[in-house]
């Protein structure tokens, strides 16, 4: 695994340098990685999978970036209660949200 090769692409998605990437993507490469899973990137995965919806068209929906739907996704930052409440709206009345957009 090239790690400054992905690190890099990681970044570049992002527009941004990340603290901590390549150690952690060391880590991963060692298998030293532990997953643990918040409250809101399961409300958040649950929302777009009941939207049918990859990152970048939900993150196109609740008009925010890509880059910082893959920062609350994957744990890196937390969302703001807004984006809570557009994931529980959109998990109870997908069509709602759908419609509105």
């Amino acid at each position: 695994m090239d790690i400054e090769k992905i690190a890099k692409a990681i970044e570049a998605d992002a527009g941004e340098a990340i603290d901590g990437l390549r150690e952690s993507l060391r880590e991963m490469e060692r298998g030293e990685f532990v997953g643990e899973t918040t409250p809101e990137q399961s409300l958040l995965r649950a929302a777009r999978k009941a939207l049918g919806l990859s990152q970048a068209r939900f993150a196109e929906l609740i008009d925010t970036p890509v880059a910082t739907l893959r920062d609350w996704e994957q744990g890196r930052s937390k969302p703001p209660g807004s984006a809570l409440v557009l994931c529980r709206i959109a998990i109870r009345h997908p069509d709602v949200l759908l419609s509105a957009a």
